[in-house]
């Protein structure tokens, strides 16, 4: 790989559409991404509804308003995306059991963040949550506007040297984007430091492991993809969430390694992950840790 192109893994975009307004933004997200990538775009809808047991014909009305639905999605998005490949599939089911079925093991999901106003809007819809909790492929949750922030940067946070894969899916999506890739590596201060005022020589000791980690994880980026814009950031803070939180307000993109935290939230939602879903200022790219986005470019 030269680095001059996204490289292999970027497969189609699969994205949840149900007439919402949050899920409109996720279809002009995923849209952009699947021309970007000269891909397929795959527009889902899914049919809530026991149709195995309701009468014959019963459930057709669920069916065609679906049907008719996504009819009217793929036509707006072709409008604005002439060259475009567009599939539609209706699924019976619950939305993230279809989602998960359309996605093959290289395609990107893709479903709108589901708030519905007020402090609430802050919360992570169900959709969203279990799409998340249960990735084995790339998901993508888009918050913020219909338009990128115009930030022009993606975002990766880097907890240590297994966030590789999670580096390498940014700067794919950077090189797709055409705009720099941010590499920033936070590390927690327990609150007894927090509290009082650290001398510099304080400072430089338990710093240099995090050092270590961020130039490991550049170099590697650096190495194979030569011309990447590329810039890394390692900060300490009293909470991780909140500093990659703030972080994503200058970001069009914000990606993250998925984290194994059996008995919380799924295999791939840990506390960090789940917090930055909810209250990032831009779309939140969620890489599962042991799913084809970490695998060696090898």
């Amino acid at each position: 790989m030269d680095g001059s192109t996204p490289g292999p893994g970027l497969g189609r975009v699969v994205v949840g559409v149900d007439g919402s307004p949050s899920a409109r933004t996720a279809v002009n997200w995923a849209a952009t991404e699947a021309a970007l990538r000269r891909s397929t775009l795959c527009l889902v809808h899914a049919v809530d509804a026991p149709t195995s047991f309701l009468p014959p014909g019963e459930g057709d009305g669920d069916r065609r308003a679906g049907r008719e639905l996504l009819d009217r999605t793929a036509e707006t998005v072709m409008a604005h995306h002439p060259d475009l490949t567009v599939v539609t599939e209706l699924t019976d089911g619950a939305a993230p059991g279809g989602l998960r079925r359309s996605a093959d093991r290289t395609d990107t999901v893709v479903v709108g963040h589901r708030g519905v106003g007020g402090f609430s809007a802050l919360l992570l819809g169900s959709v969203a949550l279990e799409v998340a909790a249960a990735a084995t492929t790339p998901v993508v949750v888009v918050r913020g506007g219909v338009e990128p922030s115009g930030a022009g940067a993606v975002l990766a946070a880097v907890r240590n040297e297994t966030d590789l894969g999670c580096a390498r899916a940014a700067a794919r999506e950077a090189l797709l984007w055409k705009v720099p890739l941010r590499l920033l590596h936070v590390w927690g201060t327990p609150l007894s430091i927090g509290s009082r005022t650290a001398g510099h020589g304080d400072d430089e000791e338990p710093a240099r492991p995090h050092v270590r980690v961020l130039a490991a994880v550049s170099e590697r980026m650096r190495e194979e993809f030569p011309s990447l814009s590329l810039h890394t950031e390692g900060r300490r803070d009293l909470s991780v969430p909140g500093a990659l939180v703030d972080a994503s307000d200058r970001a069009d993109l914000l990606v993250v390694g998925g984290r194994r935290a059996p008995g919380y939230l799924g295999r791939t939602l840990g506390r960090t992950t789940l917090s930055l879903l909810q209250h990032a200022h831009c779309p939140v790219e969620l890489i599962p840790r042991h799913g084809p986005g970490h695998g060696s470019t090898s």
